[in-house]
């Protein structure tokens, strides 16, 4: 249960609980990233934190992910910082969670695509369900020392599980770790970011921020990925 109540605390909807993530009547301009509101939200952002000395962000647990931690409160900034939260928000009936990055340095407004939180909860259920009837979850052959691929058989489903990537609009899959919890895995789209860009970082040190500074999305449910020097592939950080 610990597994499920941690994903689930990233959404700061009610309408989670429910399983309600998004409106039935699923509006093209509600899944739209757009850049112009994001720039909105920013402006906005910069201008509480002047005023205010504080960011306008929901109180999360220490040991929350760091790209689901510093979700935007739009409670703080409308209206008076903006009229209210853009229409493609999850508060606003939306399927983006608008958070901040680099709170220390340069807090920055990016996108969580909320669509994921809802598949990986349906896939947590039945991970759940067969734990309690075997004892363990459903570990496929192991990826590296603490990551496993999903045995998607042994929960009764045709194909392995996957969530489309923000990035390149490509399958992810899904993978579980030792403690049985799951994770999105955006080794695909590192691969490709690291055949141009790569020079800034080492080997050993975590380079999911490759995907965050050339998009507007973070890589929500994600392990922290380092990369062969060699090869430039990337590899999931050994804890």
């Amino acid at each position: 249960m610990k597994s499920i109540k941690r994903f689930l605390s990233i959404c700061t909807i009610p309408l989670l609980l429910s399983g309600c993530l998004y409106p039935v009547e699923k509006k093209v301009e509600n899944q739209t990233p757009y850049k112009e509101q994001i720039q909105s939200v920013q402006s906005a952002v910069d201008q509480f934190q002047s005023d205010q000395a504080v960011l306008p962000i929901l109180t999360k647990e220490n040991d929350t992910p760091i790209y689901q931690k510093y979700v935007i409160d739009f409670r703080k900034i409308a209206p008076r910082y903006m009229a209210g939260a853009p229409g493609n928000s999850y508060e606003a009936g939306g399927v983006f969670q608008y958070v901040l990055v680099d709170v220390e340095d340069d807090p920055t407004v990016k996108l969580i695509d909320v669509r994921m939180a809802q598949q990986i909860q349906d896939l947590m259920l039945r991970i759940t369900l067969y734990r309690q009837s075997n004892g363990y979850p459903p570990f496929g052959e192991r990826i590296s020392d603490y990551v496993y691929a999903l045995n998607y058989e042994k929960l009764g489903m045709k194909e392995a599980p996957t969530v489309t990537s923000p990035y390149s609009q490509k399958p992810l899959q899904i993978v579980i770790d030792t403690n049985g919890e799951l994770f999105v895995d955006y080794t695909p789209d590192l691969y490709d970011v690291l055949q141009t860009d790569a020079e800034n970082y080492k080997p050993g040190e975590d380079i999911r921020n490759l995907l965050v500074k050339n998009s507007e999305f973070v890589p929500a449910f994600s392990l922290p990925y380092t990369y062969d020097a060699k090869s430039k592939v990337p590899i999931f950080l050994t804890k």
